[in-house]
């Protein structure tokens, strides 16, 4: 198959690339500066030149393509509006583009609303993200739309942490702010808890989900449930050889902006109905096998 990766230069994009090549397929990454499309040529793939705002370049990629994977998002923490407008935008065109042929549609979608349900959210769960000003723009509701017109739309929540060496996400942010602040912080108590994956695992199930899952499912990317906040900052703590400390959600928020407020929530996520529908076993390491290796020592 012929795959066309937005993203493909990122954490999870290169994992996601070298796992397709891997399989046999044929990967042609999107690239919007010459240091991605490097990245993306040393991963064996074709470069196809652009970016989240050049509408016209993603809907090239996507129609010269068998399947797609959208794994780019602007991640603009300090004006999120623009992340979700471009995210909105992107899976627009894609699902527009690919209309009526059938080829699998792959894109990033996220488990951090699962929040007060009282229980681990499951892929049958909805997302609650619905419309343009909604987080992720309504992207991965939007794209469903397109699963009885011809797409085979497959969204996957990744867990709020995709760990693993190299990481530039949530808990590296979060080391980053221990390191400045001389502890490591968790709200209250610290038993809430955020799912994990390695993103090997999170690459394997992509490939999974693009040659064999069905319109319209959704995937859940999710080695673990959900582990402790506390464990967490006791286990960046260790690393860093600064004090794991108690404080307020709300000063954890402002101390660390967007990010800090998932550090107050509760997000349970299960994948078992992923695991069961196609065979993916999780064996990576775990996020605090991650930390312990040292992968979030340095910024």
């Amino acid at each position: 198959m012929h795959v066309f990766v937005t993203g493909a230069s990122g954490f999870i994009g290169r994992a996601v690339v070298a796992e397709l090549i891997a399989a046999g397929h044929e990967v042609t990454g999107l690239a919007r500066s010459e240091a991605s499309a490097s990245v993306v040529k040393e991963l064996g793939a074709d470069v196809h030149r652009g970016d989240l705002d050049d509408l016209e370049q993603i809907r090239q990629g996507a129609n010269a393509a068998d399947g797609v994977v959208h794994l780019a998002n602007k991640h603009d923490w300090a004006d999120i509006e623009v992340s979700n407008r471009a995210e909105r935008a992107a899976v627009q065109t894609i699902s527009d583009t690919l209309a009526g042929s059938d080829r699998p549609f792959v894109l990033a979608s996220g488990l951090a609303m699962a929040t007060g349900l009282g229980r681990p959210l499951t892929e049958q769960d909805p997302n609650p993200a619905v419309g343009p000003d909604s987080p992720r723009g309504g992207a991965e509701n939007l794209a469903l739309t397109y699963a009885d017109r011809g797409v085979r739309v497959i969204p996957v929540r990744f867990a709020p942490t995709v760990h693993g060496e190299g990481d530039h996400g949530f808990i590296s942010i979060v080391a980053q702010a221990a390191r400045q602040r001389g502890a490591s912080l968790y709200p209250g108590e610290g038993g809430n808890r955020w799912p994990a994956v390695h993103r090997s695992d999170a690459a394997r199930l992509v490939r999974l989900g693009l040659e064999n899952a069905p319109a319209g499912t959704i995937l859940h990317a999710a080695a673990e449930e959900g582990v402790p906040i506390r464990r967490i900052a006791e286990a960046l703590a260790g690393r860093l050889g600064v004090p794991a400390t108690s404080a307020p959600a709300e000063q954890i928020a402002d101390e660390i902006p967007f990010v800090g407020w998932f550090l107050g929530a509760d997000i349970v996520a299960t994948s078992k109905i992923t695991q069961d529908l196609l065979g993916w076993r999780p064996t990576g390491p775990t996020l605090v096998e991650d930390i312990a290796a040292g992968h979030y020592d340095q910024p």
